[in-house]
């Protein structure tokens, strides 16, 4: 379940990013600056990965109307659980992780006092981010990897915990460009409270408080919506085998698109 944090401030945005690279486009840090109220916008960039990671991010963030740009990188699990840096991660509007592997990300950071204080910090108003495969990682069941392709199958996916920021959607991300249907649909097989969201290269989806969907970006957003499903076959599937799922609910957003997802309301004129 997501933090509850102090009680005392509307959670923060939830935004996964998709792509095959740590980059945010001017117009999504338009976007991300506009949700920070604050005069003097600060951000704080968290680079996930036992390899060197290099990007512009803070260049770009700089450019677009934040005051204050940091970076911290976390190599190490040790760096994660280092009693110092959770007072590091206060004070900012906006956190960013980046990382490539989700299930690295996930290794590294997973029941830290790192991601504790994200969690906390979310539930108390800031906003985070999540680019390339660290946008698995913000939801509480992280899709770590599986096989290509439109069709289910029984194993066409791995699973593994995630950050838990939020209980409510399971986020895949290089969507349209790898053809991850099949194994976000598998997910979803397990796990058919969730709602499941691909997100293409190129475009970044925020997650309001209120669970309201935005989308902004050159690609598009699938939503798959399980909550009216009839018959799944996963229960009686061998191993490898297709699975059948009736009753799915397919919606597509693209730039200018909003869902709210209690009300399952759509509005294509917002932006």
């Amino acid at each position: 379940m997501p933090s509850k944090g102090s009680g005392e401030f509307e959670r923060g945005y939830i935004i996964p990013i998709g792509g095959c690279e740590n980059w945010i486009c001017p117009e999504v840090c338009e976007q991300l600056r506009s949700i920070c109220l604050n005069s003097d916008a600060k951000a704080l960039i968290l680079n996930v990965s036992e390899q060197e990671i290099e990007h512009q991010i803070e260049t770009v963030l700089a450019d677009n109307g934040f005051d204050r740009c940091q970076t911290i990188n976390i190599n190490s699990r040790q760096d994660a659980q280092n009693p110092e840096l959770v007072p590091q991660l206060l004070n900012y509007d906006l956190i960013i992780i980046s990382g490539e592997r989700p299930l690295q990300i996930s290794t590294l950071i997973g029941g830290t006092p790192l991601a504790r204080q994200l969690r906390k910090s979310n539930a108390d108003g800031v906003h985070i981010v999540g680019t390339y495969g660290a946008a698995t990682i913000l939801s509480e069941h992280m899709i770590a990897g599986g096989q290509d392709g439109t069709t289910p199958t029984q194993n066409g996916v791995t699973m593994a915990p995630g950050l838990g920021l939020t209980n409510r959607f399971m986020v895949d991300y290089h969507f349209e460009q790898q053809g991850r249907l099949g194994r976000l649909l598998t997910a979803l097989s397990y796990n058919p409270f969730t709602l499941g969201i691909g997100i293409d290269d190129g475009t970044a989806l925020f997650i309001s408080p209120s669970d309201e969907l935005m989308v902004f970006g050159t690609g598009a957003a699938t939503l798959i919506d399980p909550s009216n499903l009839q018959y799944s076959s996963m229960g009686s599937a061998g191993s490898g085998d297709p699975i059948s799922l009736f009753g799915l609910q397919m919606h597509i957003l693209a730039q200018g698109a909003r869902f709210t997802c209690e009300q399952k309301v759509y509005d294509e004129h917002w932006a």
